[in-house]
């Protein structure tokens, strides 16, 4: 740069400041875009030290990894009593200290008293809403104070620790004489690490266009003060250093704008709960490498872009003439980025890339950057070579709205690119999801038909205990039918071989076998498979619960069948309690499965109340016909609240330059209306004029998005496939978009197209 450059910029970002009430409406908009994306990227900037921190406080309260043998002044006794309330997941604890020095969990200050609990804010505003009557009474303890952030996940999370009593011996319950974890983690599995790397790639390209967009608000208002700027006898060289200088003021005051509504939002950040993801304010700190490089790229990037504008503009004395005549856009070029980002993937491919490695990770984003780059450079050559070719056909409207757009097809394709590109990397997450929810998802094999809740106690009762049990739970309102059994395991005798010992009446039995005839002192063996290890056999010596016990040998072989939550007993000894009396009195473990009535919309919080009551550690679980891995599902819901901001961002700035686009129009608009043309023909051109680019950006998207997305797939080894119905509803979500944005406009425009829009300074 020369020494002439640092003062031709100053003196643009001058002008920026002393432009009337035009100039400072441009800048006003410049500087509020870019504070919306300076704000975002401040967020994603954020994450993570957002995800360490909570990583932080979740593994100083670990409370699963020691189970000491003998008790001591400093040991507590801990039971999980988890549980949930209309959806709403309840972390709970219950802590018994066995010496003055038990360890306190972080978050509190002492342990609980007989009969306390200690809450976290979220749980105690549940407790005090309306209609929490069930979850009152099933917590029915004394709420003696609150946990506080070091003890939460986030401010959003519902847990609670409460004093318990008797839990020595108690099956499921630990010792432990400290809380928290000081290991390492296993960490992401390489398909979740390459999910992430893509969600972030492809959340925040959208963004990077959103800035670039930001900085070219008002250019004909520009344009027209650079002509003025030649007449006094600057050159062209420095007019556009003067450009770039207010874009360069429009950066800078984005920025404060930006970090303004950041410090903002982080205030308010602990008030909202997403997919169950919350964070505390203080969490939201943005990294310093990653915020001095925001610092330093935005202005950059704006100053980049004025001049590249710029390039392709004649600024003169008495006006600016645009190369509009200028040859065809060439094609060859625009297909190198997306070819260059496939070959940047390539040597990936066969399912064996190391995502852990930091170069691999550099390569994938990289590589997806390329391609959705690719997006942005075809649209304008396919916009400019569609309408190239249309006729004057059609009425009026769809004939101001082709003629505009081939007039200036370029600002046509950048008003809609930042939906394509977001489109193209939903469309790549979507089958990569798909993809990766193949082998976090995995069917339970459930029949909901037969039982929708299990129940499940530990800690050991009697045959004649768990009848009395199952009929209290029979008794609730809502539970319309009751199968159970008490379950251990067999192991058998001078052998290191364990299998299933069930205990129940014939009709529990039949639940989980295929027996034709039982009658009371009947015995069963259920039928292995070959990959099984050796069956139990008639008149075998067993030991369960301690007790040697031998199976009859009237057992009969019958063939398994699922349980209702899906679980094969192959293998098992069913036995009825006629046929094993001594057993019957020992402490089995209790399983139960209960169908509902459905017509009952609390059942299954009375279900859970029946279970505190029975036992505080008695778990009460939703019977669901598949299974998801909990950090897949955790990276999903992230990935939606990611795309709902993105979204946000993105009809904020498609509004944006709808609204400068129609300002700069303005005399235009009013022109028209004035020699007769009906305002409904104008709002008909302004929705075509939105419509075309849309539905021309949209191929490419679709097609670079579903590439991207069946190489990812490759790369892991996973079969490709396109889900024909994700990629319908991500087109029609960005078209949808678009037509909220077009629809938000038209007041603006239906005023502007009044005879005051003649008036001019």
């Amino acid at each position: 740069m020369s020494p002439g450059r640092p003062r031709q910029l100053a003196f643009g970002v001058w002008l920026a400041f002393r432009g009337g009430v035009t100039g400072w409406t441009r800048l006003a908009l410049t500087a509020t875009a870019v504070g919306l994306g300076v704000a975002f990227l401040l967020l994603a900037a954020s994450v993570p030290n957002l995800l360490s921190a909570r990583d932080a406080r979740e593994s100083a309260r670990v409370d699963y990894l020691q189970d000491l043998d003998r008790r001591g002044d400093d040991t507590l006794l801990l039971g999980r009593v988890d549980t949930e309330f209309h959806g709403v997941a309840i972390r709970g604890r219950l802590l018994q200290p066995e010496g003055p020095a038990a360890p306190v969990p972080p978050g509190l200050t002492a342990l609980p008293g007989p009969g306390e609990m200690m809450v976290s804010p979220a749980l105690a505003e549940l407790l005090s809403a309306p209609g929490s009557e069930l979850l009152r009474a099933r917590l029915d303890y004394r709420v003696a104070g609150r946990i506080g952030d070091e003890g939460l996940s986030g401010p959003g999370e519902f847990a609670f620790y409460a004093a318990g009593d008797r839990l020595a011996g108690k099956s499921g319950v630990q010792r432990l004489n400290a809380f928290g974890e000081t290991g390492q983690g296993d960490g992401l599995n390489p398909r979740l690490m390459l999910l992430v790397v893509v969600a972030f790639v492809v959340l925040l390209a959208p963004v990077v266009i959103f800035l670039a967009a930001a900085v070219r608000f008002g250019g004909e208002s520009r344009d027209r003060r650079l002509a003025a700027l030649r007449l006094m006898g600057a050159d062209r060289r420095m007019t556009r250093w003067y450009a770039a200088g207010e874009a360069l003021a429009g950066g800078l005051l984005g920025l404060a704008i930006g970090t303004v509504l950041f410090l903002a939002g982080r205030r308010l950040i602990g008030r909202f709960t997403l997919w169950h993801i919350s964070v505390f304010p203080a969490d939201a700190r943005p990294s310093l490498p990653l915020t001095v490089t925001i610092a330093v790229a935005v202005p950059a990037l704006a100053v980049v872009v004025s001049l590249g504008v710029l390039r392709k503009v004649a600024v003169e004395p008495l006006g600016v003439v645009r190369r509009a005549g200028q040859g065809r856009r060439r094609l060859w070029w625009r297909l190198l980025l997306p070819i260059a980002g496939l070959a940047l993937l390539a040597p990936l491919f066969g399912g064996r890339a190391d995502t852990h490695g930091q170069l691999t990770q550099v390569q994938v984003g990289g590589g997806v950057v390329l391609l959705l780059a690719g997006v942005v450079t075809l649209l304008p050559w396919l916009v400019e070579a569609v309408v190239r070719r249309l006729g004057g056909g059609g009425g009026l409207s769809w004939q101001l709205a082709v003629r505009r757009i081939q007039m200036d097809s370029a600002s046509s394709a950048r008003l809609v690119s930042g939906v394509a590109v977001a489109v193209a990397g939903a469309i790549a997450l979507q089958t990569l999801v798909a993809g990766v929810r193949s082998v976090s998802v995995q069917d339970t094999g459930a029949d909901l038909s037969r039982a929708q809740v299990m129940a499940s106690l530990d800690e050991g009762v009697t045959f004649t205990e768990a009848k009395e049990i199952t009929a209290r739970f029979a008794a609730t309102p809502g539970v319309r039918s009751v199968t159970g059994n008490a379950t251990s395991i067999a192991l058998v005798a001078d052998a290191d071989q364990g299998m299933p010992f069930i205990m129940g009446t014939c009709a529990d039995l039949r639940e989980i076998a295929e027996i034709a005839r039982c009658r009371p002192g009947d015995a069963f063996i259920t039928i292995t498979t070959e990959d099984d290890p050796e069956p139990p056999r008639p008149g075998q010596r067993v030991v369960v619960e301690g007790t040697t016990w031998t199976i009859p040998a009237t057992a009969t072989p019958v063939k398994g069948e699922r349980s209702p939550d899906g679980g094969a007993w192959r293998g098992a000894i069913l036995v009825t309690p006629e046929a094993a009396a001594d057993l019957a009195a020992k402490p089995l473990r209790l399983l139960l499965y209960l169908g509902l009535d459905p017509s009952e919309p609390d059942a299954v919080e009375l279900v859970r109340n029946t279970a505190a009551e029975v036992s505080p550690l008695m778990r009460v679980y939703g019977i669901q016909e598949v299974q998801v891995d909990d950090r897949f599902a955790g990276i999903l819901r992230g990935i939606l609240v990611g795309t709902v901001a993105i979204l946000l961002l993105i009809g904020t700035s498609m509004l944006a330059t709808t609204l400068d686009q129609l300002r700069e129009r303005r005399a235009l608009l009013a022109t028209l209306t004035a020699f007769g043309v009906r305002r409904a023909v104008l709002t008909r051109a302004t929705l075509w004029q939105m419509a075309v680019p849309v539905a021309l950006g949209l191929v490419p998207a679709a097609l670079i998005g579903t590439g991207l997305g069946l190489a990812l797939l490759v790369m892991l080894g996973l079969p490709p496939h396109v889900g024909v119905a994700n990629l319908l509803l991500t087109v029609s979500a960005g078209a949808g978009l678009v037509t909220l944005v077009t629809l938000a406009s038209l007041p603006v425009q239906l005023r502007l197209m009044r005879p005051e829009g003649l008036r001019t300074e």
